[in-house]
């Protein structure tokens, strides 16, 4: 791939990551649109990296909190910091060994096809509609239970299927449980984080390795301007959830869904 296709990868990567609209179907529909190969699995993982960096800017104060509490914890005292940690952990494990799973199979293509994200964004996309609306909103993170934890760590897996979003799946799983909007978006931000960092270290790693000079710094590249794009994007809807609902990205998703679904079919 050019250093321009990287760049406008990253660009679709950081401003979609972490909105519930499914990044995966934006980066095929603009794949599909430019006359572009699928850039796979591996380039996506590495982009990915970049947004990371971006979670931990935005999220430096819980960052913070979790390190404390582990030290804490290492002395044998309780504290919120040390919780939530766990609760990370805990919502981390079903991911692993799906994603694992996978690996093992050598099955982490099964899914990549356009097709699939039409429907897993249209479909998924009206679950977080229905959770939205029907879900109650009397929890915080503070709130969260080994139960509620695991139980959406087990959705995320979901996130596996292209299109499925995994921020729209795992805050779709934290306003089923009832909690609050921005308080589901910031959970799913903090588990963005161990999932990325499995799948996009993995990436960067066999990138370096593979020994070519130029694709390793045009995938540098990328990944800062994923970081500086993801920013603002989660600013953005982290003000926008403190005052309204998911609406607004139910809706996008319906027409993307839609579009991808004209596309696939040879419609569009």
């Amino acid at each position: 791939m050019t250093l321009l296709q990287l760049i406008i990868i990253a660009i679709v990567q950081g401003v979609t990551e972490f909105l519930p609209i499914s990044s995966s179907g934006h980066l095929y529909l603009t794949s599909n649109l430019l006359g572009w190969p699928d850039q796979g699995v591996m380039v996506d993982a590495a982009v990915h990296l970049g947004t990371l960096v971006a979670v931990m800017i935005y999220c430096w104060r819980d960052i913070g909190r979790m390190i404390g509490g582990l030290f804490m914890a290492l002395r044998g005292r309780r504290s919120e910091g040390g919780k939530l940690l766990a609760m990370l952990c805990i919502a981390t494990v079903p991911l692993v060994l799906a994603g694992a799973t996978l690996v093992y199979l050598d099955a982490t293509d099964i899914f990549r096809s356009i097709e699939v994200v039409a429907w897993a964004t249209l479909g998924f996309g009206l679950l977080l509609w229905l959770a939205d609306l029907y879900g109650m909103t009397l929890r915080k993170i503070e709130h969260l239970t080994a139960g509620s934890a695991l139980a959406i760590g087990c959705f995320q897996i979901l996130a596996l299927i292209p299109g499925t979003s995994r921020s729209g799946i795992t805050m779709t799983a934290g306003r089923l449980l009832g909690f609050e909007r921005a308080e589901a978006a910031r959970f799913s931000l903090l588990l963005s984080i161990p999932a990325i960092l499995a799948s996009g270290g993995h990436a960067v790693k066999e990138i370096v390795e593979s020994g070519n000079a130029t694709l390793t710094a045009n995938v540098g590249i990328a990944m800062a301007v994923a970081c500086l794009t993801a920013l603002p994007a989660i600013a953005l809807m982290m003000a926008w959830l403190r005052h309204a609902g998911y609406g607004i990205f139910v809706f996008y998703r319906v027409i993307l869904g839609i579009g991808l679904l004209a596309v696939a079919y040879g419609i569009a």
